[in-house]
């Protein structure tokens, strides 16, 4: 009887090995999101608005949909270009695409996540957390610090 259950047993265990979920259960490197450099710019003396830059790196195609915070009542992504010699700010609310494989630098005078209503003033010092959320890869939560850019060219923006 050992010998005639045996090959049922094996059967059996192989297709309970098959159900469970093994590496599906572990995050995909390729879905996943990479974030360096998060930083908020202080609040301005009387506004309750800032900008906040960060590098995204996304192992496969996908695109940055949305950013909250707490210490804000909304935020957005925005793009800023020139148009008619003035720089204009626009919110991106389809997201920003992020290409596999390419860092995407969101900073001043470009792409950048703008807070909105932000409660309380943020000085230099101050830590801000962003939740990142993507169309593909889970949600990233980052903790940013408050400070002032390194600006590397003269094409500087107010946020």
């Amino acid at each position: 009887m050992a010998r005639t259950s045996l090959p049922f047993i094996l059967l059996a265990f192989a297709g309970l090995a098959a159900c469970t979920p093994g590496g599906e259960a572990k995050p995909d490197a390729a879905a996943t999101v990479q974030v360096a450099d998060a930083l908020c710019r202080p609040t301005p003396i009387g506004r309750k608005t800032t900008g906040c830059y960060l590098t995204l790196t996304a192992g496969a195609d996908d695109r940055l949909v949305s950013v909250s915070s707490p210490v804000a009542g909304r935020a957005q992504i925005h793009e800023s270009r020139v148009e008619s010699n003035m720089m204009m700010m626009y919110e991106l609310k389809e997201g920003l695409p992020l290409p596999a494989g390419q860092a995407v630098e969101l900073k001043p005078g470009g792409n950048h996540i703008m807070l909105l209503a932000v409660a309380e003033p943020l000085t230099a010092g101050d830590t801000v957390a962003l939740t990142l959320t993507f169309a593909s890869a889970p949600p990233v939560e980052v903790t940013a610090h408050v400070g002032q850019p390194v600006l590397i060219d003269s094409g500087d923006a107010s946020h």
